[in-house]
């Protein structure tokens, strides 16, 4: 997620261009966030000059700045790992210096990053970015570099975040763009109570499925494999199910009861649609208060399916689109999340 981008400020006095991180620019990118949040951003990596070098070198990040003439540091915005399969990388945490927040600066860094950084790294297959929804400046961009809304997190991120510029008075969703730039055709397993919905947005996908409905069970004796992941400031939690076993029933609920636990209002499933037996795993869950949120391509290598269940009210009226599937996709799931009855 992006924020701090465009606004209507002063105008800025120095030329600046788009580039890829130099060792250099690590100072100047702590001072950028100080900036923006004084002491208060809550990755502490972006405050450790060395540790930006490290995570770049490591491929774990990668940063791409916006440097004026004299090489100032005036906007950033990163490349990052946070789905399961490591050549997939989300594209989030930007920032511009108020000063230079109506140049165009950010469109400058998506620009290079998409259209010349990107292409050039092998081991980059798929970029998604997470677009929020109180706003549609951030979607307008990822519409315009070519990417696919593809999900929607209902209520994923606390008004608390947002209460600085007053832009949001409900938990805010969130809608999911992705962008391949290295093809994978591979088979999928869609459940049947979505088949329709999913056949919908694999439609519009640029790299091609073969789609198979799920009908089968775990076999007797087969484990389950789920990863958790809690955001205790926006309260989220993330069960990545890699395998779906005959144990599936009771291994969710074992990390889900920690999720709860752990005060998570916002619970999100994601399932590997590589499984034939995806269809007995959303089985389960619709019975448990969980609803569609949309397909995650090459979230695995394979692709994920997102199912989502709020123990918090969701904000419909607040969500802020822009385009006709963006709204088709939202009716989709609101549709599914009234079945809930919750």
């Amino acid at each position: 997620m992006n924020d701090n981008l465009e606004n209507n400020t002063e105008p800025a006095e120095e030329n600046f261009e788009a580039g890829s991180f130099r060792p250099e620019d690590a100072e100047g990118i702590v001072r950028l966030f100080r900036a923006v949040y004084g002491e208060h951003y809550p990755i502490k990596l972006f405050y450790d000059p060395q540790a930006i070098i490290a995570v770049n070198e490591a491929k774990k990040y990668y940063s791409i700045v916006a440097r004026t003439v004299s090489g100032d540091i005036i906007g950033v915005g990163h490349l990052f790992r946070s789905a399961p399969y490591p050549s997939i990388y989300e594209y989030g945490v930007g920032l511009i210096l108020k000063e230079y927040r109506n140049t165009g600066a950010f469109t400058s860094m998506s620009e290079y990053l998409f259209d010349e950084f990107v292409p050039q790294e092998d081991n980059i297959e798929e970029i998604f970015g997470e677009a929020v929804c109180n706003h549609v400046v951030t979607q307008k961009l990822a519409v315009r570099f070519k990417h696919l809304e593809m999900a929607m997190e209902i209520a994923l991120m606390p008004a608390a975040a947002y209460a600085k510029e007053k832009s949001a008075t409900g938990r805010v969703a969130a809608l999911g763009f992705f962008r391949c730039y290295k093809p994978r055709p591979h088979r999928i397993y869609i459940p049947a109570p979505y088949e329709q919905e999913l056949r919908w947005i694999y439609s519009r996908l640029d790299d091609s499925r073969d789609i198979v409905p799920s009908d089968g069970l775990a076999p007797v004796g087969s484990v389950s494999r789920i990863s958790m992941e809690v955001f205790d400031f926006a309260q989220v939690a993330r069960l990545a199910v890699h395998e779906i076993g005959e144990d599936f029933s009771d291994a969710y609920s074992n990390v889900e009861k920690q999720a709860v636990a752990g005060k998570a209002v916002v619970l999100q499933a994601w399932l590997n649609l590589a499984s034939p037996y995806v269809g007995f795993a959303v089985h389960t869950l619709r019975e448990r208060g969980y609803f569609f949120g949309g397909a995650l391509p090459r979230w695995f290598d394979s692709d994920g399916f997102l199912m989502q269940k709020l123990l918090c009210p969701p904000d419909f009226d607040g969500i802020v689109l822009e385009s006709a599937d963006a709204k088709q996709l939202l009716e989709i799931i609101k549709r599914d999340w009234e079945r809930t009855g919750t």
